[in-house]
């Protein structure tokens, strides 16, 4: 089993990004955060990663509404950050899933 990169900063673009309230950063990390501790195990089966992307996806949907209430939205450099550290997540563990499929059931 392999831990992911300790030096590997999540979402750190949104963070710096005053436009993206921390505490819904947050909650788009812990999502991620889910699929990473999924892969932590040594899991390697793509359909059920893949389920947990999707899984995280939807949760991340799900937080379009509070962004909006908190006068930000997961737009273009939201949706670039989201993609860029799934995409590490999956290069660090070896898991060949493209970006584009990871994130497919995104609505943002």
């Amino acid at each position: 089993m392999k831990a992911f990169d300790k030096n590997y900063k999540l979402l750190d673009e949104m963070y710096r990004d005053e436009y993206f309230p921390d505490f819904l950063v947050d909650k788009v990390k812990g999502e991620l955060q889910k699929v990473i501790d999924l892969l932590e195990t040594g899991e390697t089966n793509t359909e059920v990663i893949q389920e947990k992307l999707d899984e995280m996806v939807y949760a991340i949907n799900d937080l379009q509404e509070e962004f909006d209430e908190n006068g930000s939205e997961i737009e273009t450099v939201a949706r670039d950050c989201i993609g860029e550290n799934i995409g590490y997540v999956l290069k660090w563990f070896g898991i060949s899933i493209d970006v584009e499929e990871a994130i497919r059931e995104r609505d943002w």
